[in-house]
């Protein structure tokens, strides 16, 4: 039996000393550079570890940690370096190499905002959110942005839920100085700012706090939710966004929407007109009421305004086409009253008046027409619509005109 202790003591100081040895030559690859050798060293020698002890098992955990972070396999290396210190492991660089995890994570994130890819970014800045939830709220803040850009709605709502949640603001503290060289304020860094005062290059020093940023994500999570349909979470969100700045000009259309949406088309209006009074020369924001209002009948208030949208934007082409729908409304009762006549000289006298009304109708289409296929030339509706409308009028020359821009 002791013959037996004493080789298994024999053959675990063999394994272990084996283990060592491994580790050691993989960080010694590692380090010099050469991290698919390191990589291929450890999987060659992967049945040794089998029965490592704890010390070596968390070298190696440590090592394949800076390996994937090396590699760029973040979310790896975190799970690594987490089991790592799980695991009680001790290594005087932890603290740093983590920190700099964070910094590789961000830094490539950065990268992926400017390359355009949103999805990736929003998934970096979030797990280095992970790695410091205390002190890398920022991250969550941007992982938010990030997937709004990567219009991924869901995960963007759940990001700025949980930063509502946490209270998060951005708040931090500028430090700000006037250049007497070119008498431009300059932003400091503090260490900067000390430095600066004693020096004559720089005035007006000052102290400034960055505004919160907790309404702009109350109001995100307002937007998200009238982009996912949810009509009951996105009216209480828009409305306590609306608390904070009620002149917010994407709030208020946001709320009108919701209540075109619900079909209470006096509550749109009356926002769309706030929304005016914030944005005088928007033309969509025109046409929109010119929308409601010939929805309602009001067909003398939704000409205005869809004048009004043209007025302001001479190519655009939807005030354009409900322009010339809200005039040629009035064809149909015109048609029907004249189906309806006989033939005596009262009714012979009726249908010239009407046929009358008819054609002054269809003359006023003409120059709406017209203007939107100069800006439009590819527009069949409106080409079609004015090619009818010329045979008609018996504008034969215009007819054939019309003809050809369709064929």
């Amino acid at each position: 039996m002791k013959k037996n202790i004493t080789l298994i003591f024999i053959l675990f100081v063999t394994f272990s000393f084996g283990q060592k040895k491994e580790i050691k030559k993989a960080t010694k690859l590692f380090n010099a550079g050469d991290i698919q050798g390191a990589t291929d060293l450890l999987e060659s020698s992967a049945s040794l570890f089998e029965v490592a002890d704890a010390k070596n098992l968390n070298k190696k955990t440590y090592l394949e940690a800076q390996i994937d972070q090396a590699n760029k396999n973040f979310s790896a290396a975190f799970e690594k370096f987490t089991a790592f210190k799980a695991a009680n492991g001790v290594n005087a660089n932890y603290d740093n190499q983590v920190q700099l995890l964070t910094s590789d994570i961000v830094n490539s994130a950065i990268e992926d905002n400017a390359e355009k890819r949103f999805s990736e970014a929003a998934v970096k800045l979030y797990l280095a959110y992970q790695i410091n939830p205390e002190v890398n709220k920022d991250y969550l803040y941007y992982a938010a942005s990030s997937a709004v850009n990567a219009t991924e709605f869901e995960i963007s709502l759940s990001y700025y839920l949980k930063l509502k949640e946490i209270n998060y603001d951005g708040i931090t503290k500028q430090y700000l100085a006037k250049s007497v060289a070119t008498g431009e304020d300059v932003e400091l860094t503090e260490s900067e700012f000390d430095l600066y005062k004693k020096t004559n290059d720089y005035s007006d020093f000052r102290e400034e706090s960055t505004e919160s940023k907790l309404p702009e994500i109350i109001k995100n999570i307002a937007l998200i939710y009238v982009q996912l349909g949810d009509n009951e979470k996105a009216m209480a969100a828009v409305k306590e966004a609306r608390k904070d700045d009620p002149k917010d000009l994407n709030l208020i259309l946001s709320e009108a929407n919701l209540y075109l949406g619900l079909n209470q088309n006096e509550r749109f209006e009356g926002l769309m007109k706030q929304a005016i009074e914030q944005d005088p020369n928007n033309a969509t924001l025109y046409y929109n009421i010119g929308v409601v209002n010939a929805k309602a009948g009001h067909v003398e208030s939704a000409r205005d305004y869809y004048e009004k949208a043209i007025e302001l934007d001479e190519n655009f082409e939807s005030s354009y086409l409900n322009l010339v729908s809200l005039i040629l409304e009035s064809e149909s009762p015109i048609r029907e009253e004249m189906e309806g006549l006989g033939r005596s000289s009262a009714d012979n006298k009726r249908y010239n008046v009407l046929t009358k009304k008819l054609d002054d109708l269809y003359k006023e289409c003409v120059p709406i027409l017209e203007k939107l296929i100069s800006i439009s030339p590819k527009n069949d509706g409106a080409i079609n619509t004015l090619m009818n409308i010329y045979g008609t009028l018996g504008n034969t020359e215009g007819y054939k005109n019309m003809k050809k821009l369709l064929e």
